[in-house]
């Protein structure tokens, strides 16, 4: 099992220069979500979904190395506040491992936001997932019962030549950048997700309106 310790910034990600940056992020989470939605081993994440608070999505992360390497990617999280879809609000997520790989991987990972404690961990500077928040990975296959008890449960569908990425230590961070570029303006996750100040009608139809038919059951 490849040891995974707190290290975000050992896995440096391009800076957003334009919206059209944060907006190309926004429409591969879209994609990402159809693509676990139409998966017949996710049965469970498909019926559990309307039983969470939001979705946090990373429609690519990059795990590379020989030797020690790391992983890392940009990721995107909205939620329902107040009955309505908020968001996205964007973060970088980073992880290390020790032990010996070889090759690159690229995963997709798709987080249900299940508790109130997630959600304010994702408010925060940086957390720890893991730590501040507990993690766990969802169950997969065809008439699952099992439920795990974890305030983020989290799917990874591994593209490259390993299984899927744990994320648990992994580094969540807001994308100052990202936000800024996407909305105009600096915002913080607060701004976007518990507040709703910030919105962008691009979003709608590239990722929240997904979300909606999700949690919907359609």
């Amino acid at each position: 099992m490849l040891i995974l310790v707190l290290a975000a910034a050992s896995f440096p990600v391009q800076a957003a220069t334009s919206f059209a940056d944060a907006e190309k992020e926004v429409v591969a989470a879209g994609k990402t979500l159809d693509t676990f939605v139409a998966d017949k081993d996710m049965e469970w994440f498909r019926g559990h979904a309307k039983d969470a608070k939001g979705l946090f999505i990373c429609s690519k992360v990059v795990k590379a190395g020989f030797i020690i390497g790391g992983s890392g990617g940009r990721c995107v999280f909205v939620a329902k506040q107040g009955g309505m879809w908020n968001g996205p609000a964007f973060y970088t997520v980073g992880t290390a491992s020790a032990g010996f790989q070889a090759g690159v991987q690229d995963s997709e990972i798709i987080g249900l936001v299940m508790s109130q404690k997630a959600i304010d961990s994702l408010m925060s500077d940086q957390f720890k997932a893991g730590g501040e928040a507990s993690v766990a990975a969802g169950p997969v296959g065809v008439g699952t019962k099992t439920t795990p008890g974890a305030d983020i449960i989290y799917y990874s569908r591994a593209k490259g030549l390993y299984g899927g990425v744990d994320v648990s230590g992994a580094s969540i961070k807001p994308s100052e950048d990202y936000n800024k570029a996407f909305y105009g303006k600096a915002v913080s996750p607060m701004d976007i997700i518990v507040h709703g100040v910030a919105h962008v009608p691009s979003a709608t139809p590239a990722l929240l309106t997904k979300v909606e038919k999700l949690y919907a059951g359609r």
